[in-house]
């Protein structure tokens, strides 16, 4: 039975050919829309989580909450931060950083990008325990002072010409050599990068005590979130104030998961009106199908067929269009999911791209469950008409 449902439905769909793929694209860009917005925030979620655990998750980080509000008369973090935190136990180093904006200038070109610095002799083991290595050159060390160690795409991108180990460029009017090339990390910020010296950074950057961020790295077995009260405690004592916020990698990770979480509801959300526009349609071919076959719906209960023969003919029919709507859009959706996570790439920003089958399911499941929702009214009416009234319709 189900069989000639089938058949009766195909044969239908295919009489009205323009019309039926009119209403099917309505579903095609509806289960598209959807199926690439959960693509590509899973994906961008895949990517920070990737780099959150090659940042670390035995690391807390301490930074400045800034200006608070009318009144408030504490600064952001300094050298004597630095020395409150050292001295609390449990740390396996403690590391002091700025972040600048810097003009850099290399055979009479100038650009601007992110000058990093922190002291020369805590760059190998930062670098080591971030999981971030060198595509050329070496780490700057303890004895370097206008040494820079670059991002990948500052060395391909920046200028003209592409830089390398031994050039010179400027940062702020003072001559730097590159020592190293960082391989790439995967988001436009770090990869766009210099990193240099704390010391020189605070010399051509006029910053004698400022300090952006504090990372300190723990010991093995420590509990960080008891650590992360001592830290928060010992800082308010010393400063007398709270500005400042105490960060381990999990909660910021957790924070943007939360943020990211109700982006890809929202944008959901936008992408369900297109797929409610696809099942209007799919209810507005429907009524049609029903009236323009209201005859043959006679001729078959004149010849024996049950109300539920009737209903299952169009159910079937709707659903079919629905379930067509989910092929074609699970697909679009990811194709296009897919390139975006390409073009991200050339951007600079890799999105790690996954193609999820539970995902494709639902796609196919939720098209096929809106196209037999959309039809079961007209599929409803159409089985409730009375055989002679039927024969007599015109």
């Amino acid at each position: 039975m189900i069989t000639e449902y089938f058949l009766l439905a195909i044969n239908s769909i295919t009489h009205r050919k323009l019309r039926s793929w009119l209403t099917i694209i309505g579903i095609i860009i509806g289960v598209a829309a959807i199926i690439s917005l959960i693509t590509i925030s899973r994906g961008l979620e895949n990517t920070i989580e990737t780099q959150f655990e090659q940042f670390g998750t035995n690391r807390i980080l301490i930074s400045s909450k800034g200006f608070q509000g009318p009144g408030t008369v504490s600064g952001g973090l300094t050298i004597k931060d630095v020395d409150t935190i050292k001295k609390i136990s449990g740390f396996k180093y403690v590391v002091p950083g700025i972040f600048k904006a810097g003009e850099v200038k290399y055979n009479k070109e100038v650009g601007f990008t992110q000058i990093a610095a922190l002291p020369a002799e805590d760059y190998e083991q930062f670098l080591s325990d971030a999981n971030i290595g060198l595509e050329q050159g070496r780490v700057i060390k303890s004895n370097d002072k206008f040494s820079a160690v670059i991002g990948i795409r500052v060395a391909k991108e920046m200028f003209s010409k592409e830089l390398r180990i031994g050039n010179k460029i400027e940062i702020n009017k003072q001559e730097f050599k590159i020592v190293g090339i960082l391989k790439e990390i995967g988001n436009s910020q770090d990869d766009n990068q210099i990193n240099i010296p704390l010391e020189t950074a605070r010399e051509i950057f006029n910053e004698p005590n400022q300090v952006d961020v504090i990372i300190a790295q723990t010991k093995p077995g420590v509990d960080i979130p008891s650590l992360q009260k001592k830290i928060e405690k010992e800082l308010k004592q010393k400063r007398g104030d709270t500005n400042f916020q105490v960060m381990t990698a999990s909660q910021i990770l957790e924070q943007i998961n939360t943020i990211l979480g109700i982006v890809q509801i929202v944008l959901v959300g936008i992408a369900a009106i297109s797929l409610i526009v696809g099942a209007i349609g799919i209810l507005n071919s429907m009524y049609t199908s029903v009236l323009e076959r209201t005859k043959d719906i006679g001729v078959m209960k004149a010849i024996g067929a049950r109300n539920s023969d009737i209903l299952g003919v169009f159910l079937v029919e709707s659903g079919l269009m629905g379930f067509v709507g989910g092929i074609f859009g699970t697909a679009l959706g990811t194709l296009v999911a897919l390139l975006v996570g390409k073009i991200a790439a050339q951007a600079g920003f890799l999105l790690i791209m996954k193609i999820e089958f539970p995902l494709l399911l639902f796609g196919l499941f939720f098209a096929f469950l809106v196209g037999m929702i959309s039809g079961a009214l007209p599929a409803y009416q159409a089985s409730k008409l009375k055989p002679v009234d039927a024969l007599r319709y015109e």
